[in-house]
């Protein structure tokens, strides 16, 4: 027998069947729109806050002999000025309160054919210390635009193979040597610092192939207090070679951290043979201490930074235990 219902209930029904559609459709439509609003505000955090909050981290490197008093190292790189950072470049300036007892500077300090004065402007307080120097590949060829994705498969390391310097880097090294500060790309030095007497081996930046680590190859001063090792990028090959001359401490940035991390897990790219293991912080390569800094700026074309936040780092030298 077939049941034949009223009009009412039937029209009951079908308005129940429209209200189950409808409301899987909100909920469906829904999903989308929220994740679409968590990429945007994530990339509003990446941008504008974590961005600019920039943070001191500290370390204790036991390589003085016994009984020196501790050396405060101040290393900063990969400041990718450019012209209009005034939060990046007050925090550099109030960095000269921590009075360190040297600075080294690892490159990639402008992005900007006007990043000079603003940089120098920034520096003006760590200046009238004792300082070291490398370039950075940005220091010569300013950034252009590039698909960031293609650094989960390949480096940029052949990005300015063919093309002539676009950046004033020699009015850049010229400058911060006029402060005083050593221009240590490819080259060798000795200096005092309060009592210690440091052998000082750099490099220029290998990213893109101006390392001339035969240049400085061989035994590092056996007689000095401390042995630094100084470059831009770390890669492996040259940080074998720094320890075995006996470097003791070897600078260096040009990874940002890996810049986009994930929370729990940590960097996706270092963009050189580094491993993800080691790309910031506070490490060993063979003999050697490494620190490698996450940096304090980011090209201007990728001004974004999540779970990687910009730093500089404090390095206190103690002796050896």
């Amino acid at each position: 027998m077939r049941l034949i219902l009223p009009h009412r209930a039937r029209r009951h029904r079908a308005c129940r069947r429209r209200h189950w559609h409808d409301e899987h459709v909100r909920k469906a439509a829904a999903i989308p729109l929220s994740v679409l609003g968590l990429g945007v505000a994530g990339v509003g955090y990446a941008a504008v806050v974590e961005r600019n909050w920039f943070r001191l981290r500290r370390f204790d490197v036991p390589v003085l002999p016994p009984g020196q008093r501790p050396l405060r190292i101040l290393h900063i790189s990969d400041l990718h000025l450019t012209p209009g950072r005034r939060r990046l470049i007050e925090w550099v300036r109030s960095l000269g309160d921590l009075r360190p007892d040297l600075v080294v500077n690892t490159g990639d300090s402008i992005s900007h054919p006007d990043a000079i004065p603003p940089l120098l402007h920034a520096l003006e307080p760590l200046l009238a210390r004792p300082g070291l120097f490398v370039y950075g590949s940005n220091d010569m060829y300013a950034p252009v635009p590039k698909n960031p994705a293609r650094y989960l498969w390949r480096t940029s390391k052949n990005d300015h193979r063919q093309h002539i310097p676009s950046l004033p880097w020699e009015e850049l090294g010229a400058a911060m040597a006029a402060e005083g500060w050593l221009d240590m790309n490819n080259t060798t030095a000795r200096l005092k610092v309060g009592e210690l007497d440091i052998a000082v081996g750099g490099i220029h930046d290998s990213h893109i192939n101006r390392d001339r680590y035969d240049l400085i190859e061989g035994p590092a001063p056996a007689d000095a207090d401390l042995r630094l090792g100084v470059m831009h990028s770390p890669e492996p090959r040259n940080l074998t070679r720094f320890a075995a001359d006996g470097y003791q401490l070897l600078l260096a940035g040009h990874t940002h951290g890996g810049q986009l991390c994930i929370p729990f897990y940590g960097a996706l790219v270092t963009n050189c043979g580094i491993d993800r293991a080691r790309v910031k912080g506070l490490h060993r390569h063979d003999s050697a201490y490494l620190h490698v800094s996450a940096g304090l700026g980011t090209s201007p074309y990728a001004p974004v930074r999540f779970a990687c936040f910009p730093e500089a780092s404090l390095l206190t030298l103690v002796p050896r235990r």
